[in-house]
């Protein structure tokens, strides 16, 4: 059985960056992939709008958010690649100090 989690953050407010920002999402890392995979996380998308950002994740019995950040934490290449990427992103104003994804909540399910 799997679970969904949707999260969220903006883009800076530049075309260029968020053009090269796709460029990298066109082909990620695989050790950024595999780490993803190692945390619980099933399949994982991501949609944007402007320069919203939305990212579902598909995860197993065994993932939690705590464990992603603590196997993340430890990959260097993981960390080589979110501080990258932080070079196009902006935290939401609802983040918390150092949190960059924000977890957005469920308010309808069909």
């Amino acid at each position: 059985m799997t679970h969904r989690y949707c999260l969220t953050l903006d883009l800076i407010d530049d075309p260029q960056l968020i053009a090269e920002y796709r460029r990298y999402h066109e082909a990620v890392w695989p050790e950024v992939t595999d780490c993803l995979r190692e945390t619980g996380i099933v399949d994982m998308e991501l949609y944007l709008l402007g320069t919203r950002l939305i990212m579902v994740l598909e995860v197993d019995e065994k993932f939690s958010l705590e464990k992603k950040a603590s196997i993340e934490r430890g990959n260097a290449k993981v960390q080589e690649w979110e501080k990258l990427m932080w070079k196009f992103q902006r935290a939401m104003p609802q983040a918390k100090p150092g949190e960059k994804w924000t977890l957005m909540e469920r308010v309808f399910k069909l």
